[in-house]
């Protein structure tokens, strides 16, 4: 079973006192024909920052999915919005940060960035909810809020 109570910077990042940070490389298979991250691939990198930031908040897919609150629950992606501002080039080493914008009984706006250095590559704001596993829009379990929210200093 997995270390669910991972805080420190590893695999998954760390949560900041404004939200989440993770670090990733750029890899070949991101890059398309000219050597620049594939338009698409960013997604993917936003959807890592936002599964390691619920990961270290403590809500874990595998347990969702497994019906740890009474039934099985999946979080879908409802709106996403983004600024493509500067390339990420292979090799490159991003960082994806990413913290709650908005959050309410039903739905969570995740603001995040890509950066390169001290460059803002991407700014994103994605809106998400939970759904049961027949489709129906659930409500965030009570704990969870507090969670999401910045600790501030």
């Amino acid at each position: 079973m997995a270390d669910h109570g991972e805080r420190e910077t590893g695999l998954s990042g760390e949560l900041t006192q404004e939200g989440h940070r993770l670090s990733a490389r750029v890899y070949y298979a991101d890059t398309d024909f000219s050597g620049l991250v594939y338009h698409a691939r960013y997604l993917e990198f936003l959807e890592r920052g936002r599964s390691d930031y619920l990961r270290l908040c403590g809500v874990h897919h595998t347990e969702l999915a497994e019906g740890a609150h009474g039934e099985r629950i999946v979080w879908v992606v409802r709106r996403m919005e983004i600024d493509f501002r500067s390339p990420a080039r292979m090799d490159d080493v991003l960082t994806i940060e990413t913290r709650t914008a908005e959050i309410s009984g039903a739905r969570i706006v995740m603001a995040q960035r890509i950066r390169r250095g001290e460059d803002v590559l991407i700014e994103a704001r994605v809106e998400a909810a939970i759904i049961s596993a027949s489709g129906r829009p659930r409500r965030f379990p009570r704990e969870w809020i507090g969670r999401f929210l910045p600790t501030g200093d």
